[in-house]
């Protein structure tokens, strides 16, 4: 089988897909391209199947170069027979590779390597094949004092330890003996004694067993944590009723006699301590290591999803917004950007203890805002955030008129991007505070635009995202990131290099010679100039092009998804109607008149019907509409919470196990997947994705674990106990909080 069949067939699409596939990716083609504009080569894989497709391509090469690696190597052992070959061909993973090598893999000198020298490897096989007496008697002609063997005892067990190795080594066996394992498991937890707390996170895993194979990806990463911080034990461990099977299939395997003479009696022993002292341990510590990927693979992908939800939250658009980075001592520190995220004005508040000048600090905001027209407020959900909001609450009472609207959002990683060389590239001369005051403003404005400029893993997206493998994680996290980039667009004219580096076909050097070029010649007034742009060539061109947009330009066409080679379809299209091809763009009563067919002769149907899409709707925004949520007004802590409350929240991280939600109470709640919907659920994510607003009930509140559980079915499928009567609630405005703010705190942000 060809290795796009075999792909073919796991990711159960056509061959001829996967061929094309790895063409295109062997071209240097990246996967946002391939999946939007070469639908026609590829079938229109999407670019999940085409993410997939890619892993599994790395996966299978690196299995072929090891593969012929292993070959040459027992080759040169001159012990590369024709049924070793055969099967070293056929694996199909790596674990069979390295099961088939294992014979043949140098090692450090053995205890079976020293009783060979020893010259008891006869005795071994003649144990092994039933032909010598009994084993005392056999193993009295073998005692050589000068290899220390001095008695039959040491000689048995010389024998033995060459036995041990040789079942140990027999790849079959040990895959069968794994198999047995993954499916009889059981994954067996107790709690270190002088460890224990009953405040601990890891409490409920004190005394925890579950079937290996069934052991979800939370608990697992849970229990591996409690592992790491010395607080739990971990192993894998049989059922009474199991554990003689091992043996039993060593036995088997190797073709032990099963009688109750000597020579069967020893070699039974043989095989019980091949698996106790050898197998077990080594296949144990591989499951957990197969339990562990697995969980983690789990995790990122989990991790992956909510960072999606993350930055392809609603934007709040092109408005001039006020950034406050929150301060007691050293200040509130404010930011002023203009509608692109400019820098326009910034300052120090003092409304706190200790200086406590409040009246100034109101004066000093209203003056900004009316001077700047300010339309929005992006509060930091950090230090005296609370404080903040209230001031602003007090601003937007007093004045009216501004017509403001104040947002709590997420800090996380504000002040990883204050610090950086980028921020201080761009604000070499403004203090740190104020360059997290920045991005804060920005991230409001438009999530995507800001965050790409933070590492994934200081957002924050998630549980245990410290816990697995990082390098796994950040490849994930920088597929994320680039597909929701390409997703949504950039403006050629205004985007950062940060922004530029994720469009398929740039780098991080194409993209500040893009940013220089437009520093010197002034804007691009169409996509064709960036073939003037050093080092930015016609391959990159076809990849980058379609993503960059540009407003205003000679070419309406340049501010659409439309690939400049598919211009030529969309004169053809306009000629059809009689019309130039500016005179078509938005026009969808005269689009409508198109017949998609007339044209498939010349272009595929896949680009027919996306270009027809994309003129009904030139360049449009594929995030959500910018909205807001409202939490309940004096329950600001886990102490103002009662069961049976009903409460709106905003759905923060989505996990296989439920639901996150900020319920405003400085501590998120969990929506059990159980308590997801009326129905059955088998997936959170069917459900809820981060950023939704939605109502649920208190159903239990655990202060001392800071654990509350929320559910969102109705009462009458119950979802909550009955409710006690709320109290009266203040005569305040509500705080709201947005979807993108929501967006902001996917996976683990703690706004407020």
């Amino acid at each position: 089988m060809s290795l796009a069949q075999q792909i073919a067939t796991e990711l159960n699409i056509h061959s001829r897909q996967v061929e094309a596939t790895i063409k295109l990716l062997d071209e240097g083609a990246s996967v946002p391209f391939i999946a939007r504009y070469r639908k026609e080569a590829t079938g229109a894989l999407d670019d999940t199947q085409l993410r997939d497709l890619t892993q599994r391509l790395g996966y299978l090469r690196e299995l072929e170069q090891r593969r012929q690696t292993i070959l040459q190597s027992i080759a040169e052992q001159g012990k590369l027979t024709d049924p070793l070959r055969a099967s070293i061909e056929q694996a199909d993973t790596k674990v069979r590779l390295e099961d088939l090598y294992l014979p043949f893999k140098p090692k450090r000198r053995t205890k079976a390597q020293i009783a060979r020298e020893a010259g008891l490897e006869p005795l071994a096989q003649a144990l092994l094949a039933g032909t010598a007496n009994e084993p005392v008697t056999a193993a009295n002609a073998f005692i050589n004092p000068a290899a220390d063997i001095n008695t039959p005892t040491d000689a048995l067990e010389g024998a033995r330890m060459i036995l041990l190795e040789l079942f140990g080594e027999q790849a079959d066996l040990v895959a069968q003996l794994r198999r047995w394992l993954w499916q009889h498991g059981v994954l067996q937890v107790r709690v270190i004694k002088s460890k224990a707390n009953e405040h601990s996170k890891f409490r409920d895993y004190y005394s925890h067993d579950e079937a290996l194979r069934q052991a979800p990806s939370h608990r697992a990463l849970a229990v591996f944590r409690g592992q790491a911080e010395g607080e739990l034990r971990v192993k894998v461990t049989l059922a009474d009723s199991d554990t003689d099977q091992p043996y039993q299939l060593i036995s088997k395997a190797m073709r032990l006699p099963a009688g109750r003479d000597a020579n069967a009696l020893w070699l039974s022993e043989t095989a019980r301590q091949c698996w106790d002292k050898k197998l077990h341990k080594q296949l144990e510590t591989e499951l957990l290591k197969q339990l562990r990927d697995s969980a983690e693979a789990e995790a990122i992908k989990v991790f992956a999803r909510n960072l999606k939800d993350l930055l392809l939250a609603a934007p709040a658009g092109q408005k001039v917004t006020m950034g406050l980075d929150p301060g007691l001592r050293t200040g509130v520190k404010v930011a002023v950007v203009d509608a692109t995220g400019k820098l326009i004005d910034h300052t120090t508040l003092f409304p706190h203890a200790p200086q406590k000048r409040w009246d100034e600090a109101l004066n000093t905001l209203a003056k900004l805002a009316q001077r700047h027209h300010v339309e929005l407020i992006s509060i930091g959900n950090g230090t005296a955030s609370r404080e903040t909001e209230q001031l602003v609450n007090e601003l937007k009472k007093r004045h009216p008129q501004l017509t403001l609207t104040s947002l709590m959002v997420s800090e996380a990683g504000a002040s990883v991007y204050s610090a950086s060389a980028l921020a201080a590239a761009e604000f070499p001369d403004l203090d740190v505070a104020f360059r997290g005051a920045v991005s804060i403003a920005r991230r409001l404005q438009d999530p995507l635009a800001e965050l790409v400029k933070i590492e994934p893993k200081a957002i924050g997206v998630g549980q245990y995202q410290h816990d697995v493998d990082q390098k796994a994680l950040g490849d994930s996290l920088a597929f994320v990131i680039e597909d929701c980039v390409n997703h949504v667009g950039v403006d050629l004219n205004t985007a950062s290099v940060e922004l530029l580096t994720q469009i398929a076909g740039l780098n991080a050097t194409t993209a500040k010679n893009i940013v220089a070029f437009r520093d010197e010649h002034g804007r691009f007034a169409e996509r064709r100039q960036l073939l003037k742009v050093p080092r930015l060539g016609n391959k990159a061109f076809e990849q980058c092009a379609a993503f960059l947009r540009i407003a205003g330009g000679t070419q309406p066409l340049d501010n659409s998804a439309v690939h400049p080679e598919s211009y030529p379809l969309v004169d053809q299209m306009a000629a059809s109607l009689k019309l130039s091809s500016h005179e078509i763009i938005g026009n969808q009563a005269q689009i409508q008149r198109l017949s998609a067919e007339q044209f498939m002769s010349d272009f595929g149907s896949y680009t027919v019907r996306d270009v027809i899409a994309e003129l009904e709707k030139p360049g449009r925004d594929p995030r959500p509409e910018f909205r807001t949520a409202t939490f309940q007004e004096g329950v600001e802590t886990i102490n103002d919470l009662h069961e049976g409350m009903q409460l709106e929240g905003v759905v923060t991280n989505v996990t296989n196990f439920g639901a996150f939600l900020d319920i405003g109470v400085h501590q998120d709640g969990l929506v059990h997947i159980s308590q997801l919907a009326d129905r059955f659920i088998k997936d959170p994510h069917d459900v809820v994705k981060a950023g939704d607003i939605v109502s649920v009930r208190v159903v239990e509140v655990d202060q001392p674990r800071r654990r509350i559980a929320l559910s969102m079915k109705t009462e009458a499928a119950g979802g909550s106990v009955s409710a006690p009567p709320k109290p009266a609630p203040k005569q305040t405005k509500p705080r709201q909080q947005n979807s993108l703010a929501a967006g902001l705190k996917a996976a683990g942000f703690k706004l407020k």
